[in-house]
């Protein structure tokens, strides 16, 4: 797991507190941890497809070059 990975999983961890902020001001740290842990899951789903797909995609572009 690369430091983009983990970069990912922080974003999106942020991204989702601060959602949950926006969306609830009286949010209590429960709600908040909830969304923090959600988030952070997420964005580490996010990286891992989008390295499954830009891999899979440079994997074949490399194979065969000449085609």
């Amino acid at each position: 797991m690369g430091i983009l990975d983990k970069v990912a999983e922080i974003a999106g961890a942020v991204a989702a507190v601060e959602a949950e902020k926006k969306m609830h001001p009286e949010a209590s740290l429960l709600a908040e941890s909830v969304a923090a842990v959600m988030g952070y899951k997420g964005g580490g789903a996010l990286a891992e497809l989008a390295e499954e797909k830009l891999g899979g995609t440079q994997a074949a572009d490399n194979a065969d070059p000449q085609a």
